[in-house]
């Protein structure tokens, strides 16, 4: 629902229980270690959720077999928080190393499988590379998701939101504004109004009208999005920088 600090505190309170009761490198301690991880990713906290999910693969590659599906799903938490910091090369290996037991644990056709090509995108996509990045975003990622999902499942969304991505920064406005809007549809449908993933839609729609020259528009979904992410995430977090920064530079127009 996008209230980190209140999951934060249940989260913590499973922790203390897990170290008194469980051994050290029990998976389910592993797995507590990686929720909160990902809460402080989603809070913006990099080096805090990299913390934690390291403390969970640790845990994992001594208890389970290595092509284990957890297993991956920690090489792509760690590849996540690195993409986010912004080192595209280790976030890409891992990914890599995720992909590679997801494709020998998992049925072609499952989601898990869809998120770890999506992963991948979003770092070619960061790179510049937009032509692979949609190979893995649009040929892989969404093909699964929409046959494996219902049409409004936040992860469809999600997919929608990358290739409109691509497509913006490919200089195809048109075609970006039409994911965008795929991806609100199902997030307005299916999401709490104040959700940090709103947010980051109304701010991609904003963007695709700054880019189309639309400027009263692009304004209206900016601060949309501005509101949403002042309300559900904590001040530091690098979503309100962003979305400040693009409504500056836009009433300097």
């Amino acid at each position: 629902m996008g209230n980190y600090s209140k999951a934060l505190g249940f989260y913590e309170k499973t922790l203390k229980i897990f170290e008194k009761a469980l051994p050290p490198n029990h998976p389910q301690l592993a797995q507590s270690y990686n929720n909160i991880g990902e809460i402080y990713r989603n809070m913006g906290n990099y080096s805090k959720a990299l913390g934690f999910y390291e403390k969970t693969l640790k845990i994992f590659e001594k208890a389970l077999p290595p092509n284990h599906p957890h297993l991956a799903t920690s090489y792509n938490n760690i590849g996540l928080v690195y993409c986010n910091m912004g080192d595209y090369p280790k976030a890409l290996g891992f990914y890599e190393k995720a992909l590679k037991i997801f494709e020998k644990a998992l049925p072609p056709n499952h989601p898990l499988l869809a998120t770890s090509y999506n992963n991948i995108g979003q770092v070619y996509n960061n790179m510049g590379d937009y032509p692979k990045a949609l190979e893995f975003f649009e040929k892989k990622a969404l093909k699964i998701f929409e046959k494996a999902l219902p049409l409004n499942h936040p992860s469809l969304a999600t997919s929608y939101n990358n290739i409109g991505e691509v497509y913006r920064n490919m200089g195809n406005y048109s075609k970006a504004l039409g994911f965008f809007e795929k991806a609100l549809k199902i997030f307005e449908k299916t999401l709490p109004p104040t959700h940090p993933d709103l947010a980051t839609s109304y701010n991609n729609i904003g963007l695709v009208y700054y880019n189309m020259v639309n400027y009263s528009k692009a304004l209206s979904f900016l601060e949309k999005a501005l509101t949403i992410a002042q309300k559900s995430l904590p001040p530091t977090h690098p979503l309100i920088k962003i979305i400040i920064d693009n409504i500056n530079r836009l009433k300097t127009m």
